[in-house]
């Protein structure tokens, strides 16, 4: 079963390539920025997640796949790397894998020469950790 952060990372990653996510069915299409505000999410990421698990706004999904945000949060459901990009896709537990990766309608993905999709950082973790690394190495 996916988690509901394991959803809410899909969902990054994708926003990250331009990806939006339809709502309502269909009736509109979402992408926040910024997705990341410092180590979490932003609060328009938060905003439309809300948006997204409410049950009044009816069926929603990443564009570019038939899979609804409520059908990946069930236990039918994980998200696993793409064998082919490795980014976060929707993986059916039992049964048949779906038919297409969301990169598949992305003509410049997968690009190894662009930085990949990320998850948020804490700056004060990576400050911390380099600071380690540096007092560590320092010979006084």
């Amino acid at each position: 079963m996916a988690s509901e952060q394991e959803v809410k990372r899909y969902l990054a990653y994708w926003f990250q390539l331009g990806k939006k996510v339809v709502i309502r069915n269909g009736e509109s299409a979402l992408l926040p920025q910024p997705i990341f505000t410092g180590d979490r999410y932003s609060d328009e990421f938060e905003h439309i997640w809300k948006q997204v698990v409410s049950p009044a706004s009816g069926d929603c999904y990443l564009e570019g796949t038939e899979q609804t945000i409520a059908e990946l949060l069930t236990p039918q459901w994980t998200v696993s790397p793409c064998v082919r990009c490795d980014m976060p896709v929707p993986v059916k537990t039992v049964g048949m894998p779906p038919e297409l990766c969301p990169c598949n309608d992305l003509p410049s993905w997968p690009n190894s020469e662009l930085p990949a999709p990320r998850d948020s950082v804490s700056t004060q973790d990576r400050l911390s950790a380099i600071r380690d690394r540096l007092s560590k190495a320092s010979p006084y």
